[in-house]
């Protein structure tokens, strides 16, 4: 099917985008930086707030789990 720039392509022919190698380290430098935000908190005393099945969940510096990299990678 040919289509033209005002055309948009049918539902049917758009293919999921792959993942890419570039997409993969942008996701990696991602999980790194809220992982080691998130370790900054709890040794500053720091307590950490997100959003947990709708709610809102409030940790406190010591309920916060040391920074472990092997689980991020």
């Amino acid at each position: 099917m040919t289509t033209t720039p005002s055309q948009p392509l049918p539902l049917t022919e758009i293919s999921e985008p792959t993942l890419t190698e570039l997409h993969r380290k942008i996701d990696a430098g991602v999980r790194l930086a809220v992982a080691e935000a998130i370790e900054r908190h709890r040794r500053l005393g720091e307590s950490i707030s997100f959003l947990k099945d709708g709610k809102i969940v409030t940790l406190t510096a010591d309920q916060i789990p040391p920074l472990n990299l092997d689980t991020i990678k």
